[in-house]
């Protein structure tokens, strides 16, 4: 049966990831979290106690860094089950930081484009329709309102019993969708050929159904 590669991109909190997850298990496909590879730099840099403004010394780390991600959905990191540690909103603003770095998005979308050869993956970022998989057979650009996505993603922490506020939380949203999509290094935009979806007023079971109702297009074409 025919497998092709899948690429989801759109702004912070947009639900990308959960999305990405449910397609990749309906269709037996794998996972690619590219989100979480950003955030182990981050990670690592926070650690270390590296700001994430140095960019030289992000850099640095990135000889040292091993990340695997599991089919479970887990994330290590040098071993180490970092999970839960990069979701937090200190690497989250990191994240978005050192991935403006031309030599951290080098190394990981190497990285990615090794992990989606021969297809049968769904990727989801910033860039992945635009710079990483130029190629994908399907490509949608999710997106959601600002509010509706602060409250996912508050609803979301508090679930994993992550302290937070929502007006902090849709503040740092913003700062996160204005840094994403002024950077100079593969900044967030929607690719000439990707289907844009408005999540807005949707269930997470009405996305899927409609993503899959693409992918069982994409497949008879």
């Amino acid at each position: 049966m025919k497998r092709i590669s899948i690429a989801i991109d759109g702004p912070a909190a947009a639900g990308k990831s959960t999305i990405a997850k449910m397609v990749a298990r309906n269709l037996n496909y794998t996972y690619i979290d590219t989100g979480a590879m950003y955030r182990c730099v981050a990670y690592s840099a926070f650690i270390h106690g590296i700001s994430y403004e140095d960019e030289a010394g992000v850099v640095g780390l990135l000889k040292d860094l091993k990340i695997k991600l599991l089919p479970d959905g887990s994330i290590r990191l040098n071993g180490e089950d970092v999970s839960s540690a990069i979701r937090a909103n200190e690497v989250s603003m990191g994240a978005s930081i050192v991935s403006q770095y031309a030599k951290v998005r080098s190394f990981l979308v190497a990285q990615q484009r090794e992990m989606a050869k021969g297809g049968g993956v769904i990727l989801d970022g910033r860039d992945i329709g635009t710079v990483v998989l130029p190629d994908a057979e399907l490509k949608i650009y999710q997106v959601a309102s600002v509010e509706t996505r602060a409250k996912r993603r508050y609803k979301e922490n508090i679930e994993k019993g992550i302290e937070c506020d929502y007006e902090e939380m849709k503040a740092e949203i913003e700062a996160r969708d204005k840094q994403d999509m002024n950077r100079e290094v593969s900044p967030l935009k929607k690719a000439d050929d990707a289907i844009e979806l408005d999540t807005s007023n949707m269930s997470l079971e009405e996305v899927v159904a409609h993503v899959m109702d693409l992918v069982e297009k994409k497949l008879e074409e």
